[in-house]
């Protein structure tokens, strides 16, 4: 099944300690292009978002936002700094002492200097939240590749119409190449007896003219490939692996061969049919950019 590279997939999970939510948007693009939001402080998880990304899509412009929402307070770990503390002691002491203060050390007030106690936050376990967030990032993604598979069956509707009717244009055009053969044929001895009025010509130079005319205008090979890669194309739409860039070159290959037809042939019902094949195409071409 053919996927676009357009999309949007969103995931929200609790967990025990806080809720994570990813959001994956992605548009086409020539290649893989990840862009990531992630909270500064949750910066670490980047690294394995990427890899995650790039292992379910292949193509396309993808913008990866996380969100951590925390659910508990933040631990902090409270630590006496006996050294200081005691050092502010002896110098308060010592103070009032020797300038006769009263002594009014508190605990409160020893406690006060910034430097008594040290302070630290509760380290967050980096390998858990590692864990969940690729855990809420697939279920994003997975929802992701649902919408970009849903408008890639949409797109495959699409071409298999304009397929069919490339067909039966070419199929017109051939049955049609012959009888411009025939009719110039007629057209040059209708115009050959005009101008001698019934005096003999050489009818071997004639055929000859004919042959040659034959030639220039013949588009077997031209409609033979141009059904061969319309067979490839409809193939393709089948597969399970990206075939956009496979797609775009096909599309290149046939407009090739229909502005082949188009020169070629020296007629106007052939000529009119060829214009109706390159708006099909170009019809193609511009979805064929949207398909992973």
């Amino acid at each position: 099944m053919i996927k676009s590279m357009t999309g949007y997939g969103r995931c929200e999970k609790q967990f025990d300690e806080y809720r994570i939510t990813a959001e994956v948007k992605t548009v086409n693009n020539r290649y893989l292009d990840i862009n990531t939001k992630i909270y500064k402080q949750y910066s670490f998880v980047e690294e394995i978002v990427r890899e995650t990304v790039s292992s379910l899509i292949k193509r396309g412009k993808a913008d990866i936002s996380f969100q951590f929402d925390n659910l508990k307070d933040e631990t902090f770990t409270v630590t006496l700094n006996e050294e200081a503390a005691k050092g502010y002691y002896d110098a308060l002491k010592e103070m009032g002492d020797k300038f006769g203060l009263l002594d009014d050390l508190t605990v409160s007030k020893l406690g006060s200097y910034s430097d008594v106690f040290t302070v630290e936050r509760k380290e967050k376990d980096k390998e858990k939240i590692l864990a969940d967030s690729v855990i809420v990032l697939k279920e994003a993604l997975r929802d992701l590749i649902k919408a970009r598979e849903t408008e890639g069956s949409r797109l495959s509707v699409f071409f298999k119409e304009c397929i069919s009717n490339m067909r039966s244009i070419v199929d017109f055009v051939e049955k049609r190449s012959p009888a411009t053969v025939a009719e110039y044929k007629e057209r040059m001895v209708s115009r050959i007896e005009e101008l001698l009025k019934n005096v003999p010509y050489d009818e071997g130079r004639l055929l000859t003219e004919v042959a040659i005319f034959s030639d220039k205008v013949n588009i077997t090979e031209e409609i033979t490939r141009f059904r061969s890669h319309l067979q490839e194309f409809e193939t393709l739409l089948d597969s399970d692996i990206p075939i956009g860039r496979k797609l775009d070159f096909i599309i290149q290959e046939l407009n090739r061969e229909a502005n082949t037809m188009g020169s070629k042939c020296n007629d106007i019902e052939i000529s009119k049919k060829v214009i109706e094949l390159k708006s099909e195409i170009e019809k193609i071409r511009e979805q064929v950019q949207n398909i992973e």
